[in-house]
């Protein structure tokens, strides 16, 4: 690559870096913001935290596909398997570029991994219950999305690692459209009240769950100790 071209991808990170704010409240609806410190915490890790998350993108594509799976239609939506495929792409290019970066720093997947944030989320899933378990999937869903969202604004703005700093930049977007059409096909299932009823009751239980969180380098890890 030649110096010039490389300098222009420096800037173009720099500039994506810097378009990526930390959201105002009211701007995601979540009822615990992240504290401050929690990004430097994070960071402290970079290997572990970039093992963290592509594990976290590896069960997202898995997610969307086992949606498509279980509800292959879905009358409420024109384009259900077309849009829970594409977030499945969107899921799978970002488990790669995750990769990507952590093999280039030396490290590898790590072989197991768990995730109390999304089982204690995932334990408020009424299953069985036919379109109450689809809302409440989809709905989970559009939670975690919408945490990681968050997360990854504040990672973003961190400016202790330029190149982590403009990597989760150039995902915040996607993680933000992603939370947006979990939420839109949840209201395809049941009542624009029903939905937003469990909404609210879903967004109290998550930041119960985050809150109740160990500090670590993770994505959805709690508060720094």
């Amino acid at each position: 690559m030649s110096v010039e071209r490389k300098s222009q991808g420096v800037g173009a990170r720099a500039r994506a870096t810097r378009d990526v704010r930390v959201l105002a409240p009211g701007e995601l609806p979540l009822r615990w913001a992240t504290p401050s410190g929690w990004a430097r915490s994070a960071l402290h890790e970079p290997l572990s935290l970039l093992g963290d998350h592509a594990h976290l993108e590896r069960k997202a594509a898995s997610n969307a596909l086992e949606l498509l799976t279980r509800w292959p239609s879905h009358a409420g939506s024109a384009d259900w398997c077309g849009i829970l495929a594409a977030v499945a792409r969107d899921e799978a290019q970002h488990l790669h570029a995750v990769t990507r970066l952590l093999n280039a720093r030396g490290g590898e997947l790590p072989r197991v991994h768990r995730n109390p944030y999304a089982s204690g989320l995932h334990a408020h899933v009424r299953r069985g219950q036919g379109s109450r378990e689809l809302l409440d999937r989809l709905l989970v869903a559009a939670l975690i999305e919408a945490r990681s969202c968050e997360r990854f604004a504040l990672l973003a703005a961190d400016d202790g690692d330029a190149e982590l700093s403009a990597f989760f930049a150039s995902l915040h977007g996607s993680e933000l459209g992603h939370y947006r059409i979990f939420l839109h096909l949840a209201g395809s299932v049941v009542t624009p009240e029903e939905r937003d009823h469990r909404w609210s009751e879903l967004l109290d239980a998550e930041a119960d769950v985050i809150r109740a969180q160990v500090a670590g380098p993770r994505i959805h890890s709690g508060p720094p100790s």
